[in-house]
């Protein structure tokens, strides 16, 4: 683990997102390279052509503004004893995040916010950073004050290529963490698949998890989850991003869906 992509955006998540980044770094010895985005400029650029003289003087306020937003972020780096950098791009967020993401080892990013839609709502890119790359996602709640990675890790476990994939990409993380606690939800405490798998693939890279198997009685897969967040008291949660097709799980509902809008701690999210 030793570079961690930050989307740097004026919103409401910022801090959070940027007090994760840089309790990773410390843990992880890594460097945080901060990513801003200034959006849409070749559409406002595109205007100019069609008669819109003001696209230009649009294009040069929205440069303006995120200058004086990183002047702001680069005084919080001087208080924080991390290696950064700082890359400026010109675009759309999410392509732009992605090609970024190359050689990153996560990404850091906000969960959405739960409440209206206001104008300092994170941008709710979390699960299609995790499905449009390999680089895995860290999602951060916008009321967390960091990031205990050196705490209890949760690892939600349910077989799948997703989840074996954000199993592969949390090794690293895992190493640090001072419990990891192994999750099966299942209809009557049984799977179809190897439960025992997961803590076995760990324990060939020397990290030693608790395994738990659990039955969701009547309740939701995600709800018997987030009980189980709450009685290992985990501090972040490990877990594939969306295990079936995503417009299944936009019809029926799901893990991935569910936990994206209600996780109390940060999400580690892989596809």
């Amino acid at each position: 683990m030793t570079t961690i992509l930050l989307h740097i955006h004026d919103d409401l998540g910022m801090e959070s997102r940027l007090q994760a980044a840089c309790d990773l770094a410390r843990a992880a010895s890594a460097h945080i390279q901060c990513v801003q985005v200034t959006p849409m400029l070749e559409t406002i650029a595109a205007g100019a052509g069609d008669g819109l003289g003001y696209a230009p003087a649009i294009a040069a306020e929205l440069h303006a503004i995120d200058e004086t937003f990183r002047t702001r972020i680069e005084a919080r780096f001087a208080q924080e004893d991390v290696a950064w950098d700082w890359r400026q791009m010109e675009g759309d967020s999410l392509p732009n995040l992605l090609a970024a993401a190359k050689l990153a080892d996560v990404i850091v990013a906000s969960l959405p916010a739960m409440g209206q839609g206001g104008g300092g709502d994170p941008l709710p890119i979390a699960a299609d950073l995790a499905l449009g790359g390999r680089t895995p996602v860290l999602a951060v709640p916008l009321a967390a004050e960091g990031w205990a990675v050196t705490g209890r890790a949760l690892v939600a476990w349910d077989g799948s290529p997703a989840a074996a994939a954000a199993l592969r990409a949390a090794v690293p993380l895992l190493r640090l963490a001072e419990a990891v606690e192994i999750v099966t939800i299942g209809a009557d405490g049984a799977t179809t698949f190897p439960a025992t798998d997961a803590p076995a693939y760990l324990a060939r890279h020397g990290i030693k998890a608790q395994l738990h198997v659990r039955p969701h009685g009547d309740r939701t897969v995600e709800a018997a989850l987030r009980d189980m967040i709450t009685a290992l008291r985990a501090d972040w949660v490990v877990m594939g991003a969306f295990g079936h097709s995503r417009w299944r799980e936009l019809i029926f509902g799901g893990v991935t869906r569910s936990l994206l809008r209600t996780a109390p701690v940060p999400l580690l999210l892989a596809h």
